[in-house]
């Protein structure tokens, strides 16, 4: 699926220029393996494949918003538009 906005600056630097100074070095090449896992995905139910990543979606008033999760306290979120097929508000979050 095609990535069309990225709220995250270092993460969005990090998409399109590989520029990851924003980022914790030990994420980065988990980061690259979602990164690119989401742009080679076509379904969204093969984001349960990946058990370490622990994917679901959020409720409350953030329903409908996917979470992987990167580290203990960072996660990164989305949304998908089912019409356009692409991954919507792409972000790097700190839940804690």
């Amino acid at each position: 699926m095609k990535i069309r906005n990225v709220s995250h600056k270092g993460l969005r630097r990090f998409i399109e220029d590989d520029n990851a100074a924003a980022l914790q070095p030990a994420v980065v090449p988990r980061l690259r393996r979602m990164l690119s896992f989401l742009q080679d995905m076509e379904r969204e139910e093969e984001l349960h494949t990946v058990p370490g990543w622990r994917a679901h979606r959020l409720t409350g008033d953030r329903k409908g918003v996917w979470s992987l999760s990167v580290t203990k306290n960072w996660r990164i979120t989305f949304r998908i538009d089912p019409v356009e097929r692409q991954i919507v508000d792409l972000d790097y979050e700190d839940y804690h």
